[in-house]
């Protein structure tokens, strides 16, 4: 059985026809920018934009870690994770990319293959490349104030809804060149809701990703401010306190 969605927005153009069904989705050849055992990352040129076309086969060699043939059956695929997250984060107001397909190939109930493709979000740069290249808009107080406090508001919201990005770094923050920046939150196939200890853990575990890459980046005072604006809160609380010192030791002796 297949389930396939084209987003009618992109008919009667060559994305239709590229990438209307699963079968035709899994024909089209691009510019690799990723494999890995299970899936490729490639990116297609169509009607004058560049797509970013994923796709997933199978469900491993290793007959311990595709459980005996049952992950196939019960477990949640990546790539329908990762699809599902970019739905909620346009359902919650989080600008992300824009997808154009998905879906996915059961056979006897069974996970086959699966694709999504994301049409391109232009004039954006991810926040881990701006860090590498020294980008001097990182230099630019009021271009990080705004942007900081956009991740703030888009982290919140996540977590406000019982909601775990799970590697929510620097390289998914996408940023546009607008004079007035927009930021937009991208790949995420491992993210989900929790509850409880598990949610909380999640948190500072988003949070600490997020910083990892901050402290060499950011000003103390730069990290403070988003942490407040994160928190809703005009000073450090008790709780808050508490909190920093979760994230600032979560990845303690692991880098």
């Amino acid at each position: 059985m297949i389930d396939w969605f084209f987003n009618p927005d992109f008919r009667a153009c060559e994305a239709e026809q590229l990438f209307g069904s699963l079968q035709s989705t899994f024909e089209v050849s691009g510019e690799r920018i990723a494999k890995a055992p299970l899936s490729t990352v490639e990116r297609v040129v169509a009607d004058g934009t560049r797509y970013y076309v994923k796709r997933y086969v199978g469900n491993g060699k290793n007959a311990v870690r595709r459980w005996f043939g049952l992950r196939g059956l019960i477990a949640p695929q990546r790539v329908v994770k990762e699809w599902e997250n970019l739905l909620l984060f346009s359902k919650w107001g989080i600008p992300t990319a824009t997808l154009v397909g998905y879906g996915q190939e059961r056979v006897r109930g069974s996970f086959v293959r699966g694709a999504l493709i994301t049409a391109e979000i232009p004039d954006t740069r991810d926040m881990g490349t701006m860090a590498n290249a020294n980008d001097a808009r990182l230099r630019d107080p009021r271009w990080v104030a705004e942007v900081l406090r956009q991740v703030a508001r888009h982290a919140r919201r996540l977590h406000d809804e019982g909601f775990a990005h799970n590697d929510l770094k620097w390289r998914n923050l996408l940023v546009d060149e607008g004079t007035r920046p927009t930021v937009y939150l991208i790949d995420c196939p491992s993210g989900g809701f929790w509850r409880g200890p598990m949610l909380r853990y999640r948190v500072v575990k988003d949070l600490a990703c997020l910083d990892k890459v901050a402290k060499y980046q950011l000003t103390r005072t730069q990290r403070l401010r988003f942490f407040l604006d994160y928190a809703g809160h005009a000073r450090l609380t008790a709780a808050d306190k508490r909190r920093i010192r979760r994230i600032l030791k979560f990845f303690a002796g692991r880098e």
